[in-house]
């Protein structure tokens, strides 16, 4: 894997681990949400891409919120 991809899935488990420690929300909705909301379509697009190409080291609860991204169309809604 490259640099990048690496950050991005270390990025998007971190951020999965704290919604997933937090009570009441759905943490992949929660991951999700932040995921559209903070990250440069680009880096959505590279995320999804390797989801896409099996996911390799995305924790389920990243893996779901990558998911909803695709499916909801949401790398071309943040920026």
């Amino acid at each position: 894997m490259s640099g990048t991809i690496d950050k991005l899935i270390r990025m998007a488990n971190q951020i999965a681990t704290e919604f997933e420690n937090q009570r009441g929300a759905d943490p992949a909705a929660a991951t999700w949400d932040h995921l559209w909301h903070f990250w440069d379509p680009r880096m959505c697009a590279q995320i999804v891409a390797h989801l896409d190409r099996g996911g390799e080291g995305l924790n389920h609860v990243a893996r779901g919120a990558v998911a909803m991204l695709r499916d909801k169309g949401g790398t071309a809604a943040a920026g």
